[in-house]
């Protein structure tokens, strides 16, 4: 049932935006350590699996994220939120306890570790989409940049608190702690969004999930397609920078006599820093987005995060200070290639079906980062920790070049008011 949307309903998205990425980004940056030092891991195993374990949970969520995008349309964002968050609670409440569990069930540590994080990432595949969705809900296109910058302002103020701070606990008060947190967050979110989020878009009547009005969306519009490439090249990037940045870190912590929990705590200071400026970043892009457009906010985003990318290939030693130079430019294009692909898509989605375009959307990018995550770990063990980042930084630049080929052949979305400009969805 729809309400009617009050101030407070927005504060409770930017809220809840925080708190996803909070949990996500804990998931992500405890689980190198986890594996290294309750799982035992070997060095010369670890890129190779932590980027499987990515890359297993992606293919469980592209198997759920386009009807999860559906099931939103048709049914509400804030039960699928609620939900969502419970299922995410429940893997994380498990997975400390994987190698006990897996003695008792007769599997291994690394197997059951590896069927909680399915679990805790189909609840969090529900969760992120819909909160783009309901961004899209909130506003129009005047002030849609605006809100979805403020959301991924907090979004990202999120994974920079995790990293500057969380992830100081476990040297401190221990692991175990650390991960057990990550299911209170999940909790949190859950009551939050029980309590104060709300419904207001109109309910899509189709029975089915509209994949032929989607594919015919995509067919007639560039600007569309190019979001949607844009989604598969760089959607992977700060799972990335999570990821290889921390097993960077962990895994070459010996060789500079630090400890495990020092490297984690050195490389937490070194992601966040990077938060810290996608957060100083964030708005500029809202407005860079309104004044200049979406495309051309693509372009520009493209053209940073994969310059800065591409220069990791002359990183040695991620202890020294020369890596925050090409790590702070990735941090200056990373909103905006988050961002400016989102809201163009929500601006070419009909408004019953922006749920399962941006499923279809998300689907996309799920496949782009299985590619690069997994091609990142091998990359990683077999030619060096910088050579992902690179990889990545191939990518982006492609999808900018692609980019600027369409802003100089196609027009922005037009304003409200001037639907006769619109694409139009005649199916």
């Amino acid at each position: 049932m729809q309400q009617e949307l009050e101030g407070y309903h927005k504060n409770t998205l930017y809220l809840l935006s925080a708190i996803c990425m909070i949990f996500m980004t804990m998931v992500l940056a405890i689980q190198p350590i986890f594996l290294r030092t309750v799982l035992n891991v070997s060095a010369d195993e670890a890129g190779m699996i932590n980027a499987t374990v990515q890359t297993v949970t992606e293919v469980f969520d592209l198997l759920l994220v386009g009807y999860l995008g559906y099931l939103s349309d048709r049914y509400g964002r804030k039960p699928v939120v609620i939900y969502g968050f419970l299922v995410a609670a429940l893997g994380a409440l498990i997975i400390p306890s994987s190698l006990e569990l897996g003695i008792w069930l007769g599997l291994s540590g690394l197997t059951v570790f590896y069927l909680m994080r399915i679990i805790m990432s189909l609840g969090t595949a529900a969760v992120w989409p819909q909160l783009a969705a309901l961004a899209g809900d909130f506003s129009d296109q005047k002030g849609r940049a605006s809100m979805m910058a403020n959301a991924a302002f907090m979004m990202s103020f999120g994974a920079t608190l995790v990293y500057t701070v969380i992830m100081q606990i476990p040297q401190h008060a221990g692991l175990m702690l650390t991960m057990y947190l990550v299911a209170v967050v999940a909790l949190l979110g859950a009551w939050f969004a029980n309590r104060s989020l709300v419904d207001v878009s109109n309910r899509l009547e189709e029975q089915e999930v509209p994949w032929k009005k989607i594919a015919h969306l995509l067919k007639k519009d560039a600007r569309l397609r190019l979001t949607f490439a844009s989604a598969f090249s760089a959607r992977n990037d700060m799972v990335l920078i999570g990821l290889f940045l921390m097993l960077w870190f962990v895994y070459f912590a010996d060789i500079h006599g630090l400890s495990q929990e020092e490297a984690v705590a050195q490389g937490g200071l070194l992601i966040g820093a990077i938060g810290g400026m996608i957060l100083i970043t964030i708005p500029a892009w809202g407005w860079f987005i309104g004044q200049f457009g979406r495309i051309a906010a693509i372009v520009l985003s493209m053209f940073l995060s994969g310059v800065g990318f591409v220069l990791m290939w002359f990183v040695v030693n991620p202890f020294q200070w020369e890596i925050f130079v090409p790590a702070l430019l990735i941090a200056t294009g990373q909103a905006g290639t988050l961002l400016a692909p989102q809201v163009l898509t929500i601006d070419l989605s009909p408004e019953e079906m922006r749920g399962s375009v941006l499923g279809a959307f998300n689907t996309v990018g799920g496949f782009g980062m299985i590619i690069f995550v997994q091609i990142g770990g091998i990359l990683f063990d077999y030619l060096g920790p910088y050579a992902p980042f690179v990889f990545t930084g191939i990518g982006n630049l492609a999808i900018m070049l692609y980019a600027f080929w369409v802003m100089r052949s196609c027009e922005e979305p037009i304003a409200p008011g001037r639907e006769d400009m619109a694409v139009g969805y005649d199916f």
